[in-house]
């Protein structure tokens, strides 16, 4: 077996030791799947991320119904991929791109913290087929990264999964096209996961823009979920500089405060 080249510790140990015997089969979470073919990842799916499905339907050029047809007829061949791109209905550089957004979106949820007991399924294949297989090493690497891009930009997790709720801007803050689209469906109900999947966009690009709203004030702060957690304020980021007054800084602070009230 060859050498493992990791840098720093894996998410998953179980993962690279099936990377290194070259496995194939489904690797299953209870948040989600990581599909392998001799010990690369093919696909992944989680309930948290937009499959490859919502990608090129509702985020891409693809009808719906050009979709099931392909699912309908290669389907059981393991060949949607190919079936895609051979009829025409999608090209291979729009299929490649949404592959991979899809998988490392999902692959970010179930290497997530595990709720529950790890499994791998050998033998089992995934519908879709292979598109651009990527080495467990790379997903294991992206998710790390993801993850401290996160916290650098708001570490408080917890609006990753709360109700988005806006906040109108202080003067002079300006919002972007995408986090206009976000805030647009941010009805205080939905998610940053049900606003991804009403976008066709990968979650991650969700969460990512939920954080930088959280950091400048403008989405409302979750509430502790555990009443003893209530006296202990939210982490905040280190100001970049603290020579003038920060608004954004000061209405993180009154957040914090009032999260424990």
């Amino acid at each position: 077996m060859s050498a493992l080249r990791i840098t720093a510790p894996a998410t998953s140990p179980m993962l690279m030791r099936l990377a290194d015997e070259r496995a194939t089969g489904a690797f299953l979470r209870d948040q989600g799947t990581l599909y392998l073919v001799e010990g690369r990842v093919v696909h992944a799916e989680s309930p948290a991320a937009p499959g490859i499905d919502v990608l090129l339907t509702a985020g891409g050029s693809l009808p719906r119904q050009g979709w099931q047809e392909s699912l309908t007829l290669a389907g059981t061949r393991h060949e949607v991929g190919r079936h895609l791109v051979d009829s025409g209905r999608v090209a291979a550089g729009e299929l490649e791109m949404c592959h991979l957004g899809a998988l490392y979106d999902a692959a970010f949820f179930v290497l997530g913290p595990a709720r529950g007991p790890t499994r791998f399924r050998y033998g089992v294949a995934h519908w879709l087929g292979r598109v651009r297989p990527v080495c467990a090493e790379a997903v294991e690497r992206e998710t790390r990264r993801r993850r401290a891009l996160l916290d650098g930009i708001w570490p408080c997790a917890d609006v990753d999964t709360a109700p988005v709720v806006p906040r109108p801007p202080a003067p002079g803050q300006t919002l972007t096209g995408r986090q206009r689209a976000l805030l647009r469906l941010a009805d205080g109900v939905r998610t940053p996961t049900a606003i991804a999947w009403a976008l066709g966009r990968p979650t991650f690009h969700a969460l990512i823009e939920v954080r930088r709203l959280a950091a400048a004030g403008l989405v409302e702060p979750p509430r502790p979920r555990d009443p003893a957690a209530a006296g202990a304020a939210l982490p905040l980021p280190v100001p970049v500089d603290a020579a003038a007054p920060d608004i954004a800084l000061l209405r993180r602070v009154r957040d914090a405060l009032e999260a424990t009230l």
